[in-house]
């Protein structure tokens, strides 16, 4: 598996000869492209059309949470060194030698693409999983990751995903009602001129 790992990268990896806007493109994608999560959890939130959708956000919410602990807790008992660490390949983007597997990017996208899948529309959780796809290429493809760090951070946002389906009738109504509480005391403002849903 490790030497599939190592031929999977030193195939996508880019080289000094790359095409400079494709490691623009790449860059772009690699470090701004992420932000899509915060802004649509927080745009669904603030403006979904029907309540449903924040049951969606915040099932979503706690995927990415226990997604983001399982992360974790795999780099920890399975550590694994980035590409550049071990003198492999070519860099193409700052990043701390730090512990590669799983990606946190790879999870936080992957979790929220399969969220949309399982709990949304089909075809929004192709589109984020797609988006996901080209992050980490990405990041592959710049040298800050193995392509199984991707594939370990898809496998995680899955966990994620299942435990917060699981743990839904536990926590679902009780969390909904504290959030909504909190959210009409601080946006009370807001809620009253319409800019935002109640």
């Amino acid at each position: 598996m490790e030497e599939l790992n190592r031929t999977l990268f030193l195939w996508i990896n880019a080289t000094p000869d790359s095409a400079a806007w494709l490691l623009e493109l790449a860059t772009f994608i690699a470090k701004d492209l992420i932000a899509i999560v915060p802004l649509l959890i927080a745009a669904l939130w603030l403006w979904g059309p029907h309540s449903g959708v924040r049951a969606l956000v915040l099932k979503t919410g706690i995927a990415l949470l226990c997604a983001m602990a399982i992360s974790w807790g795999v780099g920890l008992v399975f550590p694994h060194p980035r590409p550049f660490a071990m003198g492999l390949g070519h860099q193409f983007l700052s990043h701390e030698p730090n512990e590669s597997y799983p990606s946190n990017h790879g999870t936080a996208i992957f979790t929220f693409a399969l969220a949309f899948i399982f709990w949304h529309r089909l075809w929004s959780g192709v589109l984020l999983l797609a988006i996901g796809t080209a992050i980490a290429w990405s990041r592959v493809y710049l040298g800050v990751h193995w392509p199984m760090d991707m594939l370990g951070g898809l496998l995680v946002g899955i966990l994620g995903c299942l435990f917060s389906q699981m743990a839904w009738p536990w926590y679902g109504e009780p969390l909904m009602k504290l959030l909504h509480q909190i959210y009409r005391l601080l946006f009370s403002l807001l809620i009253r001129k319409g800019w935002v849903r109640n």
